[in-house]
């Protein structure tokens, strides 16, 4: 396996506090992240019933065995485990001691809240980013080869094919995940909503027509777009605004975290067949955004991520607050430059150094060219380079 973004991060969390957790999609490489980021820690699992039946029986003779600290995986399988966990932790609070990694995020984060509040670094591990993909040697060349693939390391690593990886991805995650989550009856109905998400990420979302597409009600919707969401398959950008009550109430917009899986759910199995799809530029606005995540989740920091629309029109695809300074960026697909793509940009900046709060804006377009440019009010930026930049 290729080295990780995330492990210095990660080797740093651990200095700090006595137990680190690691979240995030099945198939993203936690365990053998964390495996690799600390040999000298025993491993176990709690996927196998017996492992999981003894750790709840007897959690203390569980701990017992690994009292100088071990790497602890699917840790959200035995939920009584947190609470002896702080106990142990409490009594010795060695920085790295406990190293847990787990999938369904909603059973991981209530645990940890709950029972290992300041005791805890956490971490979300992503499907691989660009650059991560290229440290393999058969990684895609091209903006549509790379988007279509998508990032989950066993396609580079076993050398699955994209189209039988994701589609066994898609199964098990209905199967397994969601049976135990929503104990959802009609699987039908619920892989049909899945599907209709993919062929709205990137744009703003409105879960009541969701959910009438989808043949749900409004809850029913809401619920199991959160259940998509604390699995770490997609994502929402909320609306960015100077007053953070307007920012509530306007329409967040959906994003898959991975481009591939949002390309297996629409029926795109080719780059020939992505690059003359009528949804391209979303799925370039969404592999964008997920490579920006990536870049900051890999690093530790928060999301920060929002979008901004106005009702006149004016909107730009992706705004990153850092401080007191906005990066304000817009995704396009086209390999040649246009010189209408800076205008919403330059618009933008106008506004925010005239507000009754004036902020410094940066801009980028990031394009589906192979060089990019720097003009004199933004940086068009080739996407093959949007992992080398500081997000």
């Amino acid at each position: 396996m290729i080295p990780r973004n995330l492990a210095p991060t990660l080797l740093e969390v651990a200095s700090y506090y006595p137990v680190v957790a690691v979240t995030g999609p099945r198939q993203s490489g936690k365990t053998t992240l964390c495996r690799e980021a600390f040999p000298a820690l025993p491993y176990v699992s709690l996927e196998p019933l017996d492992v999981r039946d003894y750790a709840r029986r007897d959690p203390r003779a569980f701990l017992a065995e690994y009292c100088s600290g071990a790497v602890i995986d699917e840790v959200q399988n035995v939920p009584e485990l947190f609470s002896y966990l702080q106990a142990e932790v409490d009594r010795e609070p060695r920085p790295g001691r406990f190293v847990l990694t787990g999938s369904q995020h909603f059973a991981l984060a209530q645990g940890l809240s709950d029972s290992l509040a300041g005791r805890v670094g956490i971490l979300t591990l992503l499907p691989l980013a660009y650059d991560e993909i290229g440290r393999f040697p058969n990684h895609p060349n091209t903006l549509w080869e790379a988007a279509v693939e998508g990032g989950y390391p066993r396609i580079r690593d076993r050398g699955i094919p994209p189209e039988r990886f994701l589609a066994d991805y898609v199964a098990t995650y209905i199967q397994r995940d969601v049976r135990q989550v929503l104990q959802v009856v009609d699987l039908q109905a619920f892989t049909t909503f899945v599907r209709l998400c993919a062929g709205r990420s990137g744009q703003e979302l409105n879960l009541s027509a969701l959910g009438a597409d989808a043949g749900v009600t409004h809850n029913t919707a809401r619920a199991w777009l959160s259940v998509l969401e604390t699995s770490h398959l997609c994502f929402r950008l909320p609306a960015w605004h100077t007053n953070l009550r307007k920012q509530l109430i306007k329409a967040p917009k959906l994003h898959f975290a991975d481009s591939g899986l949002m390309c297996h759910l629409l029926g795109v199995r080719d780059a020939d067949q992505l690059r003359h799809h009528p949804l391209r530029g979303a799925v370039f606005e969404t592999w964008v955004a997920g490579e920006i995540l990536k870049w900051r989740t890999n690093r530790g920091l928060p999301a920060n991520l929002y979008h901004y629309r106005e009702a006149r029109g004016l909107e730009v695809d992706l705004l990153i607050e850092i401080g007191e300074q906005l990066l304000a960026v817009e995704a396009k697909s086209g390999a040649t430059i246009a010189a209408d793509w800076l205008a919403p940009l330059r618009q933008f900046a106008e506004q925010m150094a005239k507000g009754s709060r004036p902020r410094q804006v940066e801009a980028r377009v990031v394009f589906g060219g192979d060089a990019g440019q720097a003009r004199s009010n933004a940086a068009l930026v080739a996407w093959r380079d949007v992992a080398g930049l500081q997000w």
